[in-house]
C-alpha cells in the first residue's frame, strides 16, 4: 500500500541491493544526488542583445557513502578486494537503495549503474568505548536514477 499524498517517507528504514542480495541493516545513507551539468551558452539574439543562458548538459558520476555496525559479513571487504586486485569486470556492479514506509513497502528506489567499492572505512578503535563500531562503504557510480 502506498503512502497517501499527506504522509511521507521515513528517514530510518532503507536498504541497499546488490546482485539480488539485499541488505537491511544500513544505518546511514548519504551521496544520493541526481545532477547533471549545467552548461553556460553565452551569444547574441536576432535583435543584438547579449543574454547568458543556462542549459543541461550529461548527468554527473558520483559516490553514494553507506554505514552499518560491524558484523561478521565479509561481502563489503570481498567486493573492493576485487578492485585491489584489477578485477573490474567482476567488480562494476548495478544496484539498488530502497526507501521503504511504516510497512515495509518500497516508496522510492534509485538504481545506480557500473558501481564499485571505492573504499571500506572503520570508526574509531577506542578502548572503553561503548558505542557501536561501524564500517562505511563508498561505492562509486557512473549514474544515479530513480526507479519508476
Amino acid at each position: 500500500m502506498a503512502l497517501p499524498e499527506w504522509d511521507t517517507g521515513v528517514g530510518w528504514s532503507f536498504g541497499l541491493e546488490v546482485d539480488g542480495i539485499e541488505i537491511k541493516e544500513i544505518q546511514e545513507v548519504s551521496g544520493l544526488k541526481l545532477e547533471v551539468d549545467a552548461i553556460e551558452l553565452k551569444h547574441n539574439t536576432a535583435d543584438g542583445k547579449f543574454i547568458n543562458k543556462k542549459l543541461p548538459g550529461r548527468k554527473k558520476s558520483g559516490e553514494v557513502t553507506l554505514t552499518r555496525g560491524v558484523t561478521s559479513n565479509k561481502d563489503w571487504h570481498s567486493w573492493v578486494k576485487l578492485v585491489f586486485d584489477g578485477n573490474m569486470p567482476s567488480a562494476r556492479k548495478g544496484g539498488q537503495i530502497k526507501i521503504y514506509d511504516y510497512m515495509g513497502t518500497v516508496v522510492q528506489a534509485f538504481k545506480f549503474s557500473n558501481g564499485w567499492a571505492k573504499s571500506v572505512e572503520y570508526g574509531t578503535l577506542k578502548a572503553g568505548d561503548t558505542t557501536v563500531l561501524t564500517e562505511k562503504l563508498t561505492i562509486a557510480h557512473e549514474g544515479l536514477e530513480p526507479v519508476s
